[in-house]
């Protein structure tokens, strides 16, 4: 009644290495940590310590409100509510909250500033300011004085 009615062979099918590794995990640097050098992941990243260094992730990136990340990030998407400073790209959208303290560089396809934020930026937007490997696109002028004045209208009005 309460028995496996599943051959052995099908069992360890379903119980595959690739199977039990989440694939949507998401990877944390709590509260006090504190991490320098270069770090890469492949699935979600929050961060409420400190980063100092290149990060690379292949998923969202969080910065928490306590969180701290000073040096080179590239991210497919990324919630910032804590500080950043340095060079950022996201792939895809870049969610700046109200509580965020954002200094540097910034390229994105996407970009949303709440109102409250800091964000002193030069800001290159749009999917030529990014190419596939993640460097700036140097080909094309970069008008950042107008980029940082349209987000700041955008924060105003949200």
């Amino acid at each position: 009644m309460f028995g496996n009615t599943k051959a052995p062979e099908e069992t360890k099918k379903n119980l595959s290495p690739a199977s039990s590794t989440p694939s949507n995990g998401l990877n944390t640097l709590v509260k006090g940590s504190i991490m320098e050098g270069t770090l890469k992941c492949e699935s979600d990243l929050r961060v409420d310590g400190t980063i100092k260094g290149k990060l690379t992730c292949k998923a969202k990136l969080i910065i928490g409100p306590t969180g701290t990340i000073e040096g080179e990030v590239s991210c497919q998407n990324a919630v910032i509510e804590g500080n950043f400073s340095g060079t950022l790209r996201v792939f895809e959208l870049l969610n700046i909250r109200e509580t965020a303290a954002i200094d540097g560089d910034v390229f994105t396809a996407k970009l949303i500033v709440q109102s409250g934020s800091k964000f002193n930026v030069a800001c290159k937007m749009g999917p030529e300011g990014i190419s596939n490997n993640g460097a700036a696109n140097t080909n094309k002028p970069s008008d950042t004085k107008n980029t940082q004045q349209n987000a700041t209208a955008a924060a105003g009005k949200a």
